[in-house]
């Protein structure tokens, strides 16, 4: 007996990454899947590993309103009813070809705008287009993937990212007030530090490393960021114990949650960190950037 035995799900960006992981541990778990990615390759590969008959991928861009509705129209196609949503698509603030606006002198609206509706809005369509289905099924449940940058801000945080990710936290405790009445739970996950693409800058490039680099790398970024502090040791999160939360979510295991935003990051959140080195380290982005 799987966990999530008879459970329809939709996953977005599940090509790499978390998306990925939880295909892998719903599959694992008896669910049926369709997920979505703009890599057809990528997304075909993840779908042959699966179990017979487990995973459908359907080519699609999540920035566009109609793929996602392509996506959910696959599902009840399929099997007739969508049991979870899993909002995982996301990833860099920047449109593609231009830089991060890390410093907030340089954010201006068409960053602005990207980011906003690609790490925010899809979710809240996603989450419109999937509600009449559910409601009529008086069940379900929507997981929202957010980040510990919803709750804390850090020396190297993109504002347009963590601003984002703070709007999709509260915008899932807003839409759990409103389906709840009907049934529908909705959640989100919060990720810490994960070895994801995403912190490798992108697929292409992390197929480029090596697998000690990213070990080493990740870890670094653990013991600097958290300023030695974090409660867990150890080199970091991975993908999988995203998945892992995603499947507690999404099964019955959590038929009295909804509403909250499940931290997953080692305890990095329990720490203060050193607000004095962040402060020093603010004057002397200033300070370059003035001298430039």
């Amino acid at each position: 007996m799987g966990r999530l035995d008879g459970k329809i799900a939709v996953i977005t960006g599940a090509t790499s990454g978390i998306g990925e992981a939880t295909v892998d541990a719903y599959c694992a778990e008896g669910a049926k899947v369709v997920f979505c990615g703009r890599n057809e390759e990528l997304g075909k590969r993840v779908e042959a590993r699966q179990p017979k008959d487990c995973a459908v991928f359907v080519q699609a861009d999540v920035l566009r309103e109609e793929e996602i509705a392509k996506v959910i129209h696959t599902a009840v196609e399929h099997w007739g009813q969508i049991d979870v949503l899993f909002n995982n698509a996301g990833g860099s603030s920047a449109r593609p070809g231009q830089p991060h606006a890390f410093n907030i002198e340089d954010v201006d609206e068409e960053s602005f705008k990207y980011s906003q509706w690609y790490l925010l809005g899809t979710c809240m369509v996603a989450t419109k287009l999937v509600s009449p289905i559910m409601r009529k099924q008086q069940s379900g449940s929507i997981i929202n993937n957010s980040s510990k940058g919803a709750h804390q801000a850090e020396v190297a945080a993109d504002p347009l990212y963590s601003a984002a990710k703070a709007g999709l936290s509260n915008y899932t405790k807003a839409a759990a007030m409103q389906l709840g009445p009907m049934g529908i739970r909705v959640n989100a996950v919060s990720p810490g530090a994960i070895a994801t693409p995403i912190f490798w800058g992108g697929h292409t490039h992390g197929q480029q490393i090596t697998e000690e680099h990213k070990k080493n790398r990740l870890a670094r970024f653990v013991r600097n960021v958290s300023g030695g502090l974090m409660p867990l040791t150890g080199p970091g999160g991975e993908a999988v114990d995203i998945a892992y939360a995603c499947v507690y979510l999404g099964s019955d295991e959590s038929r009295w949650v909804t509403g909250i935003d499940l931290v997953v990051d080692g305890g990095m959140l329990a720490v203060k960190g050193d607000h004095v080195g962040t402060a020093k380290q603010m004057r002397e982005m200033w300070e370059k950037r003035d001298a430039s």
